[in-house]
């Protein structure tokens, strides 16, 4: 008897999956808006026991001398879950191996029930939801983007069968594993368009789909109830009102034009950068093969699909001179990226690409598209690419795996000799990270004044930057960018502008950092934690406490005091 190809896929899926969890502490995990910024928020979660606690007055004390417990991720989430469960590691590594799980999965079942319905193409599907599974996405946000081929075939079952329930529990459950500020709010308006032009087609209202979409903003809604709740109350003021994208992003033509290519071509960071050629090269051999063979080729279907691909990439290429107009005239428009449509474009670009797979004839020909498809994505899938390194003794000296990054042992170090001269243990003290991300303090146990978030109170941030005025009053660019976005709270040094990640003997010391000190005291904070030295740290009102190296890990840590204030 035959093995399914399913169980195949999934044998495939778990071996792709090793080299990101057998390497244990020594895995590489995503570094840039991920291990800098989201996994120290569900561990802190976890660790305050403030998951659920949705109260006005509940802070987090370890970030930003306490940020509003609302301004973080839901915690109705089964990614929290995961953190409340375990560690932060093995936390990310449960949840990224289900996400990804839960992926294929979904792919698979919408191919089998809808675009590759025939016995035949059992192959086809599996090895189809496996180069889905294996995109380059961020799993920290759930199945925002794998998890979208079940919310579409959901829909379809209930246009067409309004008697099944699973659909119903598949909508309802989507917003417990996603983002609706990243992805939910467009996977909302994707789905009231799949549903009105479904709709229009047939000339028919198709009510319990509608019913469908309605129950997942819904649920959205009830998960995101943090969000919700902070804005509706008005419990405080974001520092998103002051964003000013225009001012962060060039906006010539040329410019415009290189992002609507890279959009098109390779899609958007957060929601899966992957090469689409294998994908595009798929469609005139396709039509090529239809014409030969006298088969049908879904042309209109196609075209119309790329065209609203295209439409999107032109969208978000274009959106800062569409932002330049209505900004003012829509003020939400400030604080939210409503370019964020790329999370849409993934699947949009597998319906097109097994379309087309579908008309070529079965045979070696197209297992050899599919696993070009495979291969492009698996090299672009960062975590898995650089764990692949790490296997094979060749890793890269500037991405540090888990181990090296979040340093334990260095960081255990400084809070022994901050205690033993002062006698204060970290939840005692506040500290602020020079050169390294405040995320690897949170995560070893310390108490931030700075840090990577979305959403904070405007008022901490005029706060903050009266510390790094002179710091900011020295390169435009640095000045801009905490100005018009903000979400890096940092201590910024000119000297090495947007460079926030430094190593062990990355940079000779700062000449002239400009610090101050009154301010920083101002606010609780007692210790400068820094990746670099400071030549010269009593102009900046700070001594040198402590000098921390380990050949395990990424930095060189520099401790420096905030010495008395004189009146």
């Amino acid at each position: 008897m035959r093995s399914s190809p399913l169980l195949w896929a999934l044998v495939a899926l778990t071996v792709l999956l090793l080299p990101l969890v057998v390497l244990g502490p020594q895995s590489y995990i995503t570094i840039d808006d991920n291990l800098d910024a989201e996994v120290s928020v569900p561990y802190l979660l976890a660790r305050t026991n403030t998951a659920l606690d949705y109260g006005a007055h509940t802070v987090v004390p370890q970030i930003m001398n306490g940020l509003p417990r609302n301004a973080l991720r839901p915690g109705l989430s089964l990614t929290v879950a995961c953190f409340e469960l375990l560690p932060p590691l093995p936390a990310y590594l449960l949840n990224m191996v289900l996400v990804r799980l839960a992926g294929l999965l979904a792919m698979y079942a919408l191919l089998r029930h809808w675009l590759l319905p025939a016995r035949e193409q059992r192959g086809m599907a599996a090895a189809v939801a496996l180069v889905w599974a294996l995109l380059p996405v961020y799993s920290i946000y759930g199945v925002s983007v794998l998890g979208q081929p079940a919310v579409l075939l959901a829909l379809r079952e209930l246009r067409l069968n309004g008697r099944a329930w699973w659909p119903w529990l598949v909508l309802l459950l989507f917003p417990l594993w996603s983002s609706l500020v990243l992805a939910g709010v467009f996977v909302l308006a994707g789905a009231a368009a799949y549903l009105a032009c479904a709709d229009w087609l047939q000339r028919r209202l198709s009510w319990r789909a509608w019913l469908g979409v309605g129950l997942l903003a819904l649920s959205s809604a009830v998960v995101e109830f943090p969000l919700l709740y902070s804005l509706l109350s008005h419990q405080f003021v974001p520092h998103r009102v002051e964003f000013d994208l225009l001012r962060l992003t060039p906006t010539s033509l040329t410019a415009q034009v290189r992002s609507t290519v890279q959009l098109a071509l390779l899609g958007q960071y957060h929601s899966s950068l992957f090469f689409r050629g294998v994908m595009l090269l798929t469609l005139p051999l396709a039509w090529w093969q239809a014409r030969r063979r006298g088969r049908a080729f879904p042309g209109r279907l196609v075209v119309g699909l790329l065209g609203l691909l295209l439409g999107l990439a032109v969208f978000g290429g274009f959106y800062l001179s569409f932002l330049r107009g209505a900004q003012e005239a829509v003020s939400p428009l400030r604080t939210f990226n409503l370019s964020r449509f790329h999370f849409l474009t993934p699947l949009l670009w597998l319906v097109v690409w097994v379309l087309a797979l579908r008309t070529l004839p079965a045979g070696r020909g197209r297992a050899v598209l599919v696993a070009a498809q495979l291969l492009v994505v698996l090299l672009m899938n960062r975590e898995w690419a650089l764990n692949l390194r790490q296997l094979l003794g060749q890793p890269v000296a500037t991405e540090p795996n888990y181990q090296q990054f979040v340093a334990p042992q260095l960081f255990a170090r400084v809070a022994h000799s901050i205690q033993r001269q002062s006698g204060l243990r970290p939840a005692q003290y506040r500290v602020a990270c020079l050169e390294l991300p405040p995320a690897v303090a949170q995560l070893n146990g310390f108490c931030t004044l700075d840090s990577y978030q979305n959403n904070y109170p405007l008022a901490y941030k005029h706060q903050f930057r009266s510390v790094v005025a002179g710091e900011l009053t020295k390169d435009e660019l640095l000045r801009t960018y905490f100005d018009a976005w903000g979400n890096r709270c940092y201590l910024m040094a000119a000297e090495l502008g947007k460079n926030f990640r430094v190593g062990a003997n990355q940079h000779p010391p700062l000449q002239n950092f400009a610090f101050d000190a009154a301010a920083f005291r101002g606010l609780g904070g007692r210790y400068v934690v820094s990746a670099v030295a400071l030549a010269r740290p009593a102009r900046s009102g700070l001594q040198l406490v402590g000098d921390f190296a380990d050949p395990a890990a990424y930095w060189h840590l520099f401790v420096y005091e905030v010495g008395p204030i004189c009146p």
